[in-house]
């Protein structure tokens, strides 16, 4: 691939696929997939492919999926002109279209044909997943110094994880929780909102999600203390409760937020096709549901609801 006279992105973009797929084509099959969010067909076959891939993995094969929209210099450095558009790679060069092998037996059966043709090489990491490194001690101390309104540290602790490994979603979902806490929602939703689907509806992101909606509740300390009196003087208006309890939450004090909550379940539970309990109920989310102070609001909430 020609790299005279390219733009700084486009310089980026080369080496990154120098990375991601020539190197690795030195010794392995790369598959190579064109693909775009948007694109139903790509949403079909992506599973498939990485499937076979998987299934491949331990005959030295490898799956990299590009997608068009972030990447169009290399997309157009192949002459992609529809998608899904799928190649073999081997030692840098497309040594087979994939494109209209859309089932795991025509991509098997493909595959077996090219690794009986090309010299390549099986290593030891091949036939079984690397170990990884033990990440728990780290996200603990990462969720520990959050708990701590150390959110900025928090931060960098998440990420270095990624760092190590880049998919893995607690701490994906732990770097969302802490921008949020940050008050640097805007990054939080641009990294929640480019995530996989797949990845999506992980426990970790919808906690990160529950996390950055109440952050968006957040109010100056002068507008907390005029929802506060607000309550004081009308203690029945459960609009101004909750919205006091949203605050609340979003300024870090869950105590009071479940307090406001519990009253209004304990008033009227079905107040507003039950607002306050489903409220309650992504606090518990963006808290974590194994944590103490979620254990002990539940006994509080169940007490009301069984009494």
């Amino acid at each position: 691939m020609a790299s005279a006279a390219l733009t700084t992105e486009e310089q980026k973009a080369v080496d990154q696929f120098r990375n991601d797929v020539v190197e690795p084509s030195m010794t392995k099959l790369v598959i190579l997939d064109f693909w775009a969010e948007w694109c139903g067909p790509c949403k079909q076959l992506g599973p498939v492919l990485e499937k076979v891939a998987a299934d491949y993995a331990d005959r030295g094969v490898k799956l990299v999926k590009i997608d068009v929209d972030a990447n169009n210099f290399i997309a157009s450095q192949f002459q992609v002109r529809s998608i899904p558009t799928v190649y073999a790679i081997f030692q840098g060069q497309p040594v087979a279209n994939l494109t209209n092998a859309r089932t795991e037996a025509q991509l098997a059966q493909t595959l077996d044909q090219l690794l009986e043709q090309l010299p390549i090489e099986v290593g030891a990491e091949d036939g079984a997943e690397a170990a990884k490194p033990d990440f728990a001690p780290v996200l603990e101390e990462a969720e520990r110094l959050l708990a701590a309104d150390e959110a900025e540290q928090a931060y960098g602790t998440f990420a270095s994880i990624l760092q190590q490994d880049p998919e893995h979603v607690e701490a994906i979902g732990g770097m969302i929780r802490a921008l949020a806490a940050a008050d640097r929602t805007d990054e939080a939703q641009g990294l929640l909102s480019q995530l996989p689907d797949e990845m999506q509806a992980d426990p970790a992101i919808e906690r990160a999600r529950a996390a950055l909606a109440i952050a968006a509740e957040k109010r100056d300390p002068a507008e907390l203390e005029a929802l506060r009196a607000k309550v004081d003087s009308a203690p029945d208006d459960h609009e101004a409760r909750l919205e006091l309890a949203n605050a609340e939450m979003a300024a870090g004090n869950r105590d009071a937020a479940a307090d406001h909550l519990l009253h209004i379940i304990r008033v009227d539970r079905e107040w507003n096709e039950g607002a306050a309990r489903t409220r309650l109920l992504a606090l518990f989310e963006t808290v974590g549901l194994e944590d103490p102070w979620t254990a002990q609001t539940r006994r509080r909430l169940s007490q009301i609801l069984f009494s």
